[in-house]
């Protein structure tokens, strides 16, 4: 059995990650938040891999908070480049698999068609600036890590978009939600049997790949599919960015393309519609 240890373990990955596990038995998880380990401490990072025996590591701590990283810079650069970079360094002096978990925010979303892993990245906000930095500096220092950029994630863990739509749904009469950003729900679950699915391969080829669900849609698209498949009364009004201003720039544009991903570990991803129904138990 390979103990993985999956930092950020209370995040909505880290509880995804324990929620599917029981689906691979040849796998312990080794969980950590920043109460058991800090990530921003390269001799305790290097202690804890060394003291737990570990045979993997999969990064899910980061700051996620998009528009507060516009004002906290530095604790978003910290988080999301130098302790990936940390952690990176100490799974690569011991020849441990190292999987770091990215985002679309890297891209400027200027494309018209799905980004492959090899189109040029320009993030337009400290979030996704931060987060480039960090695959960078993991592939930098240890060439055989897997950096998984993924988009729009969900789950019934954390704060996210759906746990966000549910609750104002029950508020509120009429909901404005912006539907010229386009992307992919992703349900942090699939995402984590996808991680699990790579650990399993015997030898990987390091590198950037995209998971996502698969399927397009708006925020406002996503919005409405959660009220028709929770039954709310709350209108869905679609309104445009411009409407709805943000500290951070949010790409319009952010479809990823998952050939690689689906060719290199024989993944049949789900649609996003059907995940989220299988979230809300519908």
């Amino acid at each position: 059995m390979k103990k993985i240890l999956v930092t950020g373990a209370k995040g909505q990955l880290g509880l995804s990650m324990q929620a599917v596990s029981s689906k691979f038995p040849d796998f312990q998880l080794v969980l950590t938040d920043r109460e058991e380990l800090d990530v921003t401490d390269a001799d305790a990072v290097a202690g804890f891999l060394d003291s737990q025996d570990i045979d993997g590591v999969v990064n899910c701590a980061a700051y996620t908070a998009v528009d507060k990283a516009e004002t906290d810079e530095e604790a978003a650069f910290l988080l999301n480049f130098q302790a990936a970079l940390l952690l990176a360094e100490a799974a690569q002096a011991k020849g441990i698999a190292f999987i770091q978990v990215s985002t679309d925010y890297v891209f400027d979303g200027r494309q018209n068609r799905p980004y492959t892993e090899s189109d040029d990245a320009s993030p337009q906000s400290i979030y996704g600036a931060s987060k480039l930095r960090g695959e960078a500096a993991v592939l930098g220092s240890y060439p055989n890590a897997i950096v998984v950029r993924t988009s729009w994630l969900y789950s019934r863990y954390g704060v996210n978009f759906l746990l966000r739509m549910q609750e104002l749904m029950q508020e509120k009469e009429s909901l404005n939600v912006v539907f010229d950003q386009t992307g992919t729900p992703t349900y942090a679950p699939d995402l984590a049997e996808a991680i699990f699915t790579i650990l399993s391969h015997p030898a990987p080829e390091g590198g950037v790949y995209h998971y996502s669900n698969e399927g397009v849609a708006t925020w406002y698209d996503f919005a409405v599919a959660i009220r028709e498949l929770t039954g709310a009364a709350c209108k869905v009004q679609p309104i445009t960015s411009d409407q709805y201003p943000t500290p951070a720039q949010r790409p319009a544009y952010s479809v990823l393309n998952k050939g690689k991903i689906k060719a290199a570990f024989g993944l049949e991803i789900p649609y996003w519609k059907d995940s989220l129904a299988v979230c809300l138990g519908k």
